[in-house]
């Protein structure tokens, strides 16, 4: 698949995406957003460690946040 489709989507989620009180770990915090995206880039994105998905949400793990921060400056 090609990259920057993976980017363009990640990207995506992170502008729509939000902080909230992870409900794993106690005091930490998650970055979540909902999971309208095409399935096989979400599995993707998954693979490469970048967010682990849930029933109908997901989060940027650590990597895939710094990742999403670059690409935001990067394009806007």
């Amino acid at each position: 698949m090609d990259d920057r489709l993976k980017d363009i989507h990640l990207l995506l989620i992170y502008l729509s995406g939000w902080y909230e009180d992870s409900t794993r770990v106690p005091g930490k915090k998650v970055f979540r957003a909902w999971k309208g995206y095409l399935f096989d880039i979400l599995n993707e994105l998954e693979r490469d460690n970048l967010i682990q998905q849930f029933r109908k949400s997901l989060i940027l793990t650590d990597e895939g946040l710094k990742k999403a921060k670059g690409l935001k400056e990067r394009y806007l």
